[in-house]
Parts: C-alpha cells; structure tokens; sequence
C-alpha cells in the first residue's frame, strides 16, 4: 500500500519542526536573580555555549522540546536596565532590540524576577514591556520569599502587568516549571500585552523624533536615545537626523528633562510605578530573624567578612592544591606510561619520538591543567552561586581601589595562585572592561604552580638551609618570590589604569543577594561547560606548540653521535655486566642526548642567543632551556636536566649536583648566588606559559593584549635579572 502524499509532508513537517527550533525566547534578569539555574533547569544539556561576534561574550544557548516543536532559549547577562554600561549589558540591549546578526530577533522574553527582590527586578521588567514583545514571568525564589514571610498576590500582579502570564517557580526543585514550560510554548502565537501609558512625556518626545526622521527608527531606541545621552543609540539617532541632529535632540532633551539627569528622572519615573505596584501585590510578615540572617549579617560586617573572605580564599586555595595533585600525578604519570609503551611498540627513531615525546607528552601537557580547573571553577561556581562571591566582591573594592582596580578582581588574582589559565578565565564576572583587561594582565604575575619546580630546584640547590631566628631562609625566599609576583601584579594593574587603560571608572555597585544553597545539576551543567571551554580552546594552541617544541629539540639529528653513542656501548658491554653496565649505558645515553640537543635547532638557537643573555651570567644552556620553557616553563627542569647530561627522568638531587658543578671554559661557576637570584627574579616575573597567552588572546578577542603582556613581562624579568647578576657580582 502506498503512502499518502498529505501523511507523508505532515510528519516530515513534524519533524522538521521538532529538528529546528520554531522561535527564539531571550532569559532576561537581574545578576543572581536565579536566571541560569532556571535556564539550564529548562534546558538541561540540550544547550551550547558559543561567542557572540567580534567579542569574548559568551552566548549559552539551549533547547526546550515539545511534542510539535522547539524554541530556543537565549539566556542573556545579568542586567539590570536598559541602560547598557559593561560589554555584556550592551550585547543583551542588541539581543533583545533584534541588532544581532548571529541571533534571531527574539519573538519572546522570558522575564526571571527575583521573589525576595521585586523592587529592583519589577524595574527591568517595566521596560522589557515597552519593547511590545511577548513576555512571561518566572518568579524564581519564591520558596525563600514564603519562608521569609513574604506573600506576592500573583493574579493581582498579572493584571498590573496588562495580563502578562506570572508563574512562581522554584528552579532548583522544578516547582512550577512545567507550568512555565507551557506558557512557553504558547509565545510564538501570543501578542504583546498592553499597558498605558506610564510616562506621558517621554512618549509624546520620542513620537514626535520619529515623525522628524528620514527613516524608521524603533521607539525604543529613540526613547533610549533621549534617556541615555551615553549610549550608541544616540550617537546612531544623530547620525540618522544629519545635519543639526544633535542640536534638535538635545533641544528636546532639556524640554523633557530640564535640569535634571536623564537616568534620574526614568528612575523617578519607574520606581514610582514599582512602589504603586509592590503596594498592591506583596504582604510582608514580620521579619523572622534566623541563623541564616544572622550569619549573613555578620559576614557583611567589614572585620568580620574580612576574616571570613581569607578563610574561605585559604580554603580554595588549599583544595587547588591539595586535591588536585593526586590527580595531576595520575595523569602526568599515565600520560609518561602511555609514551613509554607507544615508544617501546614502535621502531626507535622519529615516528617514536614524534608520538609519544610531541602527541602524547602535548596532550598530557594540556589535561595535566584539567584537575586544577575543575577544582577551582567549581569552588567559583559553588561561591557564585551561593551569593558569596559578591560579598568578596564588596569587602575588597575598597583594598583593590587603591591600585585602580575594583573588588570583582580579587577572586581572578587569587585564582592565578594555582593557575593563570582559570583566573584569566575568571575576569568575565568583571563588567567594567578596562579593569577586566588591567585584571588579565596582572594575573600572570601571581605565582602559579608551574613555577614551583623551578623555585624547589634553585633553592634547595642554591640556597643554605639554615634559619634566620625561627624563620627558615629557603621558605622566606619562596615567600618573597609570592611577594614578589603580588606587588609586581598590582603595580601592573595600577601603571594600566593610569596609561593605556587610563578613563573614568564605573561606580561599583551590586545587589547582595541572599545566601542560597547551590543547585548540584546547575553546578554540575557550569562546570562541564567551562572544562570543555578549556579544553577545545586552550588545549588545542599549547598542544601545537609543545609539538614545536619538540621538533626544535629533535632535528637535525646527528649520525655521528649515534654511531659513537653504539660504539661506546658495545665498549661498556665486553668491560661490564649487570647493574654496572646498566648504570653506565644511561650515563652513556644521556650525554648522547646532551650532544644531540647542543647541536638541534634548539641547542643552536640557544647558543645563537647566549649572547643577549649573557650579560645575566646565562650560558647556552641555561638559554636553551628557557627558550624551550617560554611555551610551558614547566619544561624548564626536564630540558635543564637533559642539557647537563642528566636526563629528564633523573631526580632533582642529582640535577642540583651537576648545576654546583656547571662550569664556564675558563672553570668559573655557571650558577652563582647572583645569578641564581636574576634567575629566580626572571622566572617570577616572565611569561613562558602559551596557554596562558592563548587564553589572554581569547579573553580579549586579540592578539595586540598578549604579545604586550609577553614583551612587557620578559622586559621586566629580564631587567631584573640584569640588575641582580651586575650588582652582586665583583
């Protein structure tokens, strides 16, 4: 029996339908106003994080199914007005006036408005509303905002918002969701609700601009255009109005504001309707004091959150590290064990070292970093969501102030103490961008683990072991090298927001939000989310320049040294047997690596340089090995190790013995004490990490910002070098 025709198209229709989403819906709310979690409580996984164009904004963007179709949620940044200040206020404004290209115009909003907060949130949503789209709200907390006695009459809220449907949810439990779930599908097939007119003036202006246009412009952007004489909206409304254009506006500007500051008079405005409405729908108990305020009230205390914020930060701090080792070590030593066994299954030579010394030694380079990522992202996540993380926020600005930066920096820097990667990361909490790209640059300053071998080595090696009163000088000398990347970070930080990043800086002001308990499947969502991020972006750059490396470090390679490295053993073996012979075919071994590497690319590039860094006490050597560590300066100890006829499994005791006995051709010391100390300054203040210049690179949406923090922080390491080896040398 044949098909019929019609049947056919109608589930290839319904399929289609349900493949593609039939329109898009934008999450609009306040910061912490539970947007996300409702976000991915609607989404779950079917959702993908992508960046808007020519920026680092991320776009999340995700699916809810029905039966006979899809719609696209869109969940924008925190915000609370239409009035962009910060990148990603400005990309929200453009996502909702449909000035997106890589974004549907949006045929709904999906308004979130915190319960325990409708004051500030009924704010947003009055001029969501005038944007004439669908909308429907959900108002998250509400579970809070009925344990606090709070009492919201829904239906009389719905008919002051002109019959926009109203849903009370709880996101972390689903409570309501699958209401709200069906509004949803009902918005591509709703109208725009109406509402009179709240502000007579404002309309009759933007009304009268719109007849004096030569093309049609949006109300919208007129009425932000007058409100706002900040925004790109007026600088587009005078460009559309020619010749006199600014004149006419600003004409009508002072008629409709008089003296008094635009924002202000909205504010004015819009509040007063908000506190007519709040009259009307909300019932307040009496307060119920509780544990959970009392702790809160007594963290928001300057003393006492101080102390509170250390503990806290000593805490993450401490799990970075200590929970992430074992973990690291089992992935650096699985990735060691799988080169070994590819290397010991193929024939010695290129193809061997090309896969497990350049894939295998790369990729493990790459997920080496993931334990300290997703410890540390999810301790972030955990505080962000928790509404900790602005209260860290706000005991610090005042402290960060003084350098030029604002409070939200704090948890990036201390982020950079386990890894620069995440803390660079961590600057998108940073609305204002100047002070997110003076907070980039600082980051790499801060001591990261990578540099910890590299300080273990020359101090245990170079420093005396013997106490200064009951302080030990090798642990003062670490701290001083911690010291030493704290203060040159915030000197960074303030030299930028005096020079290059010199202009006005925002007011820093933020709602401090209700101590909640973080949703696991939201955590679970985010931090899935940010490890992937690492990975694809980040991952791939730092893999293809340990291939690099590895190449420089192999070719050419030398057939003279292979044919005496077999002579010589064979020697050894007719001489020697058993733990003799095997002692004395890696010593054999290993300088054969030691010659192989003088005369690769590596070993010539560094002779090639060993003038220029000379004047630092270096030989070529010491420069090979850190022209090799500018990709990963966690190299450093394995190419220093193979240089000097170690090896790069060899342990530190014995590297630290053959560095005593390095030597120059005329028998001086290679590594003495002033050295060591330019050494140790260089490897404080230089940038050899290329994920860390990946990440700036992605972060900053160009390459001008990490070839700056490149050249300018090996100027500094460099220099300070310089000056140590010439000065304590006689």
């Amino acid at each position: 029996m044949r098909p019929d025709p019609k049947t056919t198209r109608v589930s290839v229709e319904r399929i289609a339908v349900r493949r593609h989403a039939a329109a898009t819906v934008v999450v609009v709310g306040n910061p912490n106003s539970g947007k996300s979690t409702l976000f991915n409580r609607l989404t779950g996984l079917r959702q993908r994080t992508a960046n808007y164009p020519g920026v680092t904004v991320e776009k999340h963007i995700g699916t809810v199914r029905f039966d006979d179709m899809a719609l696209e949620l869109v969940d924008l940044p925190g915000m609370y007005a239409l009035s962009a200040h910060s990148l990603e206020e400005r990309i929200a404004v453009d996502v909702l006036l449909g000035r997106m290209s890589d974004v549907r115009p949006p045929a709904g909003i999906l308004a979130v408005l915190d319960t325990t907060n409708l004051y500030q949130g009924l704010y947003l949503l009055q001029q969501l509303l005038t944007l004439h789209l669908p909308v429907v709200v959900a108002l998250t907390m509400s579970d809070a905002a009925q344990a606090s006695g709070l009492r919201i009459d829904v239906e009389a809220l719905r008919k002051r918002l002109g019959g926009v449907p109203v849903f009370p949810v709880v996101a972390t439990t689903g409570q309501g969701v699958n209401a709200l779930r069906h509004a949803l599908h009902e918005i591509p097939h709703s109208t725009a609700p109406k509402l009179p007119t709240l502000w007579r003036e404002l309309s009759d202006a933007s009304e009268l601009l719109a007849r004096e246009m030569p093309v049609t412009v949006p109300r919208i952007e007129i009425e932000r255009a007058l409100i706002d004489h900040d925004s790109v909206f007026y600088r587009e409304l005078v460009e559309r109005m020619g010749e006199g254009g600014t004149a006419r506006i600003d004409a009508i500007r002072t008629q409709l504001f008089g003296q008094d500051p635009p924002l202000a008079s909205e504010a004015r405005h819009r509040y007063s309707w908000v506190r007519e409405v709040l009259a009307e729908v909300q019932q307040k108990a009496p307060a119920i004091v509780t544990w959970g305020s009392r702790i809160s009230s007594w963290l928001n205390r300057p003393v006492p959150g101080t102390i509170g914020l250390f503990v806290v930060m000593a805490l993450v701090f401490q799990a970075v590290f200590a929970w992430a080792t074992p973990l690291m070590n089992a992935i650096d030593q699985g990735s060691a064990a799988l080169g070994s066994l590819v290397a010991a299954m193929l024939p010695q030579g290129a193809v061997a070292s090309f896969v497990s010394d350049g894939i295998i030694a790369g990729v493990g380079s790459v997920v080496v970093f993931l334990p300290q990522i997703l410890i540390l992202f999810l301790f972030i996540i955990v505080l962000e969501d928790s509404g900790y993380l602005a209260r860290a926020a706000y005991l610090m600005d005042r402290v960060m102030r003084s350098v030029g930066l604002s409070g939200q920096s704090i948890i990036p820097m201390i982020s950079s103490f386990a890894c620069a990667v995440p803390g660079i990361m961590a600057t998108r909490v940073i609305p204002n961008r100047r002070d997110r790209i003076a907070t980039i640059l600082a980051a790499p300053f801060m001591t990261c683990s990578a540099r910890l071998p590299v300080y273990a080595l020359l101090i245990a090696a170079f420093v005396p072991a013997q106490r200064i009163g009951w302080v030990n000088l090798q642990g003062l000398v670490l701290f001083g090298l911690y010291v030493l990347g704290i203060v040159a970070g915030l000197l960074t930080a303030l030299l930028l927001r005096k020079t290059a990043l010199h202009g006005p800086k925002p007011p820093f002001a933020l709602m401090l939000p209700e101590f909640r308990r973080p949703n696991p499947r939201t955590v679970f969502i985010q931090l899935i989310g940010r490890a992937m991020i690492f990975l694809r972006r980040a991952g791939t750059v730092i893999f293809s320049v340990a291939v690099v490396v590895w190449a420089l470090a192999y070719f050419p390679r030398s057939e003279s040294i292979e044919t005496e490295l077999q002579f010589r053993v064979t020697s050894a073996e007719t001489s020697l047997s058993g733990e003799a012979l095997r002692s004395s075919v890696v010593v054999l071994r290993n300088q054969a690596a030691a010659a192989q590497l003088e005369q690769s690319l590596l070993g010539r590039a560094g002779k090639v340089v060993e003038p220029l860094f000379h004047p630092l006490g270096w030989d070529w050597r010491i420069s090979a090995a850190v022209i090799a560590g500018f990709p990963a300066r966690e190299v450093v100890v394995a190419v220093l190790g193979t240089v000097y006829a170690v090896g790069s499994e060899a342990d530190e005791s014995t590297l630290a013995g053959r560095l005593k006995s390095a030597a120059w051709p005329d028998g001086t010391a290679v590594f003495t004490l002033p050295m060591v100390i330019g050494l140790l300054i260089f490897y404080a203040c230089c940038l050899q990490c290329a994920a860390t210049l990946a990440v700036i690179r992605r972060e900053t949406n160009s390459w001008r910002w990490p070839v700056f923090a490149w050249c300018y922080m090996t100027t500094i390491g460099y220099t300070g070098a310089l000056i140590a080896y010439q000065i304590g040398t006689p």
